[in-house]
């Protein structure tokens, strides 16, 4: 066993595989990861919301099995958790869309592709032995979409995540100071003094590569700087990994685009992501959602945004009798996260920095540690809370909860990711 497979094997938390994370892949593209909008407020309450709740705990009860099963748009999952879209993870270690989508199968969840992916849908989709979902951008326009709709659907894809808060793309400071896309790509067109200043550029970053050759193997092996192979234009090219922020902004999403992406995708369940309010809920519903994700984008579009969880205390009641399926995304670190998400009455939470904490930290070895540490931390918040099952955790959900009478964050953990 290799010094960093032991490191994996011994992480007690998703804190330690980001750390391990951080030491293995240079800043330039672990910053991509971990950075928020703006001064990272809503980054941070994310986090914050979840380690200022409180559950209470019923004593005296023991159980021999419990049930982590849950049922969401028609897909019955093994764990109450599923992979939310992570743009470029195969930057993070080669083919990493398909390492999300194996051990997301083997643990009997879902993984949710980004359309910002390196790893063509058919590779993903064929990754997994269970089901997989599909995120979609408008990216490259109405046609371009229509075609990465019809090669989901005809990958096995099962589902279709339409993704509403990237109107524009949000500012994550400390990442664009880094500059990284004038570190990226070729010096094809550039002329001499062009590719002089590229070449500088990439020698200034050595002292971040230096120290991950491991890293910087696995990336030349994967074959360098990817593309958005599933984003292919009239002439069958995929477009290169360049600023995606014009392309967000110039395909945002309306609600008039709804009625042609649910024609497109026919009568697999659409799930829309991204959602802050109930009036946002509502209306999907009334154009045809399965189910809604509340969602700020992890604190990377919006700042000075709710925390996703005050959304759903706050927001999810409003939207009154439907038929839709509630998840959530953004700051779920733990098992105890996972359990007080649940008891809001959520159909299932997903995780995205935890997935570029575990692939980042080792590929297939560090997603599995991730899942395992998940599994054990729901696991014995369940048994201390005392609830057998995740529909009792929705079921009970005021009982469980209390709410906290301490006053400013002294007592709460250090921020980590």
């Amino acid at each position: 066993m290799s010094k960093r497979d032991r490191e994996i094997a011994d992480a007690m938390t998703t804190a330690d595989l980001w750390r391990l994370m951080r030491r293995r892949v240079p800043p330039i593209v672990s910053e991509y990861f971990r950075g928020g909008a703006d001064s990272e407020t809503t980054l941070r309450g994310n986090v914050r919301a979840f380690q200022q709740s409180m559950t209470t705990a019923y004593g005296a009860i023991k159980f021999e099995d419990l049930d982590m099963s849950t049922s969401v748009v028609g897909h019955d999952l093994d764990i109450p958790w599923f992979i939310t879209p992570v743009g470029s993870l195969r930057s993070l270690y080669p083919k990493g869309d398909a390492v999300a989508s194996q051990v997301a199968g083997e643990f009997g969840t879902v993984m949710t592709q980004s359309t910002l992916s390196g790893t063509r849908l058919e590779e993903v989709a064929a990754a997994s032995k269970g089901n997989v979902w599909f995120q979609l951008y408008l990216c490259g326009g109405r046609d371009t979409a229509w075609r990465a709709i019809e090669r989901a659907k005809n990958a096995g894809f099962s589902a279709l995540a339409l993704t509403m808060d990237t109107g524009v793309s949000g500012l994550r400071i400390l990442h664009a100071k880094m500059k990284p896309m004038q570190s990226m790509g070729t010096y094809q067109g550039l002329g001499l003094f062009g590719s002089i200043a590229k070449a500088f550029r990439k020698l200034a970053l050595a002292p971040q590569m230096l120290p991950r050759m491991s890293w910087l193997f696995d990336y030349y092996r994967d074959g360098g700087l990817m593309e958005f192979v599933n984003i292919i234009d009239e002439d069958g090219k995929p477009m290169p990994y360049t600023d995606i922020g014009t392309q967000l902004a110039a395909s945002a999403v309306t609600w008039d685009d709804l009625k042609w992406i649910k024609e497109a995708w026919g009568d697999r369940p659409l799930i829309i992501k991204g959602v802050h309010c109930a009036y946002d809920a509502r209306k999907a519903e009334e154009l045809g959602a399965s189910g809604v994700i509340w969602s700020n984008h992890g604190g990377r579009q919006q700042d000075r945004v709710p925390p996703v969880l005050h959304m759903v205390a706050q927001e999810m009641p409003l939207v009154g009798d439907t038929q839709l399926d509630f998840m959530m995304d953004g700051g779920i670190r733990n098992g105890t996260d996972i359990l007080i998400a649940l008891s809001y009455g959520l159909k299932a939470v997903g995780i995205g920095r935890v997935t570029a904490a575990g692939i980042g930290a080792g590929g297939p070895k560090g997603l599995r540690r991730a899942f395992e540490i998940l599994h054990e931390d729901l696991d014995r918040a369940m048994r201390l809370v005392g609830v057998q099952s995740v529909e009792e955790i929705r079921n009970r959900g005021e009982a469980i909860r209390r709410d906290s009478m301490l006053h400013g964050d002294d007592h709460l953990p250090k921020f980590v990711f």
